[in-house]
């Protein structure tokens, strides 16, 4: 009886080249973690109105750390933004109740703080509505945000925020402040190195996935960032305050009625 002819070389190629287009078509979108990608795409960095620059938080909350920077941004006059973990949230309301009441504003950076290295659309469908659930059963309102852990988009992730009602924002400066050698003036120095008018500054209210207590770097850089900001003439406060243009609506500023919900 004749053999049967095995795979031809077309199909072979072809069972090797779809797992890989597969692992291409998740991560590509992760490379606007890289600064000069990012810049290429300015709603998704951040970018506001010119005179404004947008301060947030990624990591908490936490009930050691986060009240520091409560009360260092009531002193200085300035609400922010704060990605919180879903799996965080839950475990301290009363410190997401406290943000929220101090009128600060909340949005999400996941259920967990992983790493997507595998395709998981259904497991990033729900770790995303289930961290929105928490914010909005906590504090009565939808957040509008998702900057995902690492700044890393996958595609997966992209299609989570869409289906969970959140816009995804990264941003234009960072602190490098989750590092071991942070201090205030290594803080100041890294955010004042990338930021402009219009900027969105990353900083992080916690050392849970950074080194031990290196958010005392970025609360001690808090006063210097803000102040010169204003002694540039920019304002400082929440991405809800920064005017990120809409999409399709021909680069205008978000404004009032006009601002995403």
């Amino acid at each position: 009886m004749p053999m049967s002819p095995g795979p031809s070389p077309a199909r072979r190629a072809a069972a090797v080249l779809t797992p890989a287009a597969v692992a291409a078509a998740h991560i590509a979108p992760a490379a606007t973690w890289l600064p000069v990608v990012r810049r290429r795409f300015p709603r998704l960095a951040g970018v506001g109105h010119p005179a404004h620059v947008a301060l947030t938080f990624d990591d908490g909350p936490d009930p050691e750390s986060t009240p520091c920077f409560l009360d260092a941004l009531e002193e200085l006059g300035v609400r922010a933004t704060f990605f919180v973990l879903g799996d965080h949230v839950v475990r301290h309301p009363s410190v997401v109740r406290e943000t929220v009441r101090r009128g600060h504003e909340l949005a999400v950076h996941g259920w967990s703080h992983d790493r997507p290295w595998l395709p998981a659309p259904a497991e990033d469908v729900r770790g995303l509505a289930r961290a929105a659930g928490a914010v909005r059963e906590l504090t009565g309102r939808h957040p509008r945000w998702y900057r995902p852990p690492y700044g890393i988009l996958t595609s997966g992730r992209w299609a989570a925020a869409r289906t969970a009602g959140l816009r995804p924002v990264l941003w234009t400066a960072w602190g490098r402040d989750w590092t071991a050698g942070a201090t205030p003036a290594s803080v100041r120095s890294a955010v004042a190195a990338g930021l402009r008018g219009g900027g969105t500054v990353l900083l992080h209210d916690t050392d849970r996935m950074s080194a031990p207590d290196c958010w005392r770097a970025a609360l001690g850089a808090l006063p210097g960032i803000v102040n010169g900001c204003r002694e540039a003439g920019l304002s400082v406060g929440p991405l809800a305050e920064h005017g990120v243009p809409r999409a399709g609506n021909g680069g205008r500023h978000a404004s009032g009625a006009d601002r995403p919900r």
